[in-house]
């Protein structure tokens, strides 16, 4: 694989961001007591709040990544529930019934109970707009005792425990509630504290020494949030900052290798066939593009090999798909002919278009015509999801808040999928996707899983093309900092500076 050629960062703009991101980090070791024992972990993070910090917002996994807010449940790395705020759970039908971890107390000092977890999830269930992971899903709570939860669904659902590791079911002392907005600071029970929040500009949190999983080796944390990526990789650059979030790709080359690390995403760069009309109707047209796709120059000449090429719709941040995988039997490809395609993609994602681009040069040396539709994505969505393309390039998240791929398999390619780009109606497929949403969590779900992926890739609906990474910036001195796919998890307790 060839190197990725530097792009060095102008000293003039570096100059400007070092002076910048100096006033950020002003005073970060005083924004809290530095302790004899370690130094504060500074953090430069990519999108400030747009929710004030509510966990029932996208906020919540900020929470949750700077360990402050806490779910029930945790997932390890194949998606499995593992105890978190509960110790353990079972199911009898459409119920499952929790126990609360003892010892427990909140931020404010106040204890963790049932009639607690009982009030979070109440007030989740009953938002508006609901938290992503209870789309659809009637979820009702009550304390059978002062350490005993049930949960409750409309219908009986295995994902329960994994729905409930979901940050935005993060469970928080009572004091969060009193007003209308839901408020984080000092209501966790993380090993560390929230204690300030300076609108969209930074967050200040302190060590809990409280913590009931014991006490964290860094003081606090000290966050600011700089949408810039170039000033995001001058902080790691300079010593600004200790961690740094989502370096580009373009300035990933100028930094220290030694100092980053790439952390493959559950997200698929994926080209959508359109199945119910147009050229693509045609099996043997569809198994024709796939077969003119390029993967690998693509993941070398836009993303500077900073990607992964694809083998299947999960990635490599799933890592018990690619064992499971076995080969899929395709149509034979026909002829383009000279047939005209239009493919759309959408700008917000800046490699989109070059992606676009290039797949357009190898389509037509495959013997397509090929038409280009390049917008913003609120101004084509509508338009892909009512089949108005050829094809649509997407870059697509592959697990959903519950850590686990079938919701998105059902909604994309589902008869009545709400996200079917595809158009796919197949009753192999459907039955295929039912059997995995159905199946119980574990290893009989993910073979489920990979039958249902090896389904829809047998229709050529999708033509899986590589699978994204993110770039996160560790300074020298920084041991025990999360790498993790789910981006659930940053400065956990074990984290410190040297």
């Amino acid at each position: 694989m060839r190197l990725p050629a530097r792009r060095l960062l102008p000293a003039t703009a570096l100059t400007a961001v070092s002076a910048l991101l100096t006033g950020c980090f002003a005073g970060a070791e005083s924004a809290g007591d530095a302790g004899a024992d370690g130094k504060r972990v500074r953090i430069a993070m990519m999108l400030p709040p747009r929710s004030g910090l509510s966990p029932l917002s996208d906020d919540a996994f900020k929470l949750s990544r700077w360990s402050t807010a806490e779910t029930l449940v945790k997932l390890d790395e194949d998606g499995d529930a593992r105890p978190a705020l509960a110790t353990k759970w079972q199911q009898s039908g459409r119920t499952w019934t929790f126990e609360i971890r003892d010892g427990v107390t909140f931020h404010d000092g106040t204890k963790l109970d049932a009639e607690a977890v009982v009030r979070s999830l109440t007030k989740a269930a009953a938002a508006s707009p609901k938290p992503r992971i209870l789309d659809g899903v009637e979820l009702t709570t009550k304390a059978e005792d002062a350490d005993t939860v049930t949960v409750t669904t409309g219908t009986e659902d295995p994902l329960v425990p994994q729905r409930l590791s979901s940050p935005q079911l993060s469970i928080l002392a009572a004091k969060a509630y009193r007003a209308k907005a839901v408020n984080p600071v000092g209501a966790g029970t993380g090993p560390f504290e929230l204690t300030k929040v300076s609108g969209t500009a930074s967050a200040t949190l302190d060590r809990y020494d409280k913590y009931w999983g014991g006490k964290a080796k860094a003081p606090g944390i000290d966050v600011t949030f700089v949408p810039d990526g170039t000033a995001r990789a001058a902080a790691l650059r300079t010593g600004e900052a200790d961690i740094v979030e989502a370096i580009p790709v373009s300035q990933a080359a100028v930094l220290d290798q030694d100092l980053i690390t790439e952390v493959p995403m559950p997200r698929t760069n994926t080209l959508y066939l359109n199945t119910e009309n147009g050229a693509f109707k045609d099996a043997s047209l569809r198994a024709a593009a796939r077969g003119a796709i390029d993967a690998e120059s693509i993941v070398e000449s836009v993303y500077e090999g900073r990607a992964d090429v694809a083998e299947g719709l999960l990635g490599p941040a799933l890592p018990w798909a690619a064992d499971l995988r076995t080969p899929v039997k395709h149509t034979k490809a026909g002829e383009p002919d000279g047939t005209t395609i239009t493919i759309g993609t959408f700008t917000d994602r800046a490699e989109l278009p070059e992606v676009a681009a290039t797949l357009q040069q190898q389509l037509q040396r495959a013997g397509f015509k090929v038409k280009l539709d390049v917008r913003e994505y609120a101004n084509i969505e509508s338009d892909a999801l009512a089949g108005k393309f050829d094809a649509f390039i997407l870059s697509r998240a592959t697990v959903l808040d519950s850590g686990d791929p079938a919701a998105y398999l059902y909604s994309d390619f589902g008869s009545d999928g709400s996200f079917n780009i595809s158009q796919l109606a197949d009753s192999k497929v459907d039955k295929a996707l039912r059997k995995a949403s159905d199946t119980k969590a574990g290893d009989a779900r993910r073979k489920a899983v990979i039958e249902a992926e090896a389904a829809v890739l047998a229709q050529d609906a999708a033509v899986p093309m590589l699978h994204e990474r993110v770039i996160q910036g560790d300074a020298a001195g920084v041991v025990g900092a999360a790498h993790d796919p789910r981006e659930r998890e940053l400065v956990t307790a074990a984290t410190y500076v040297k």
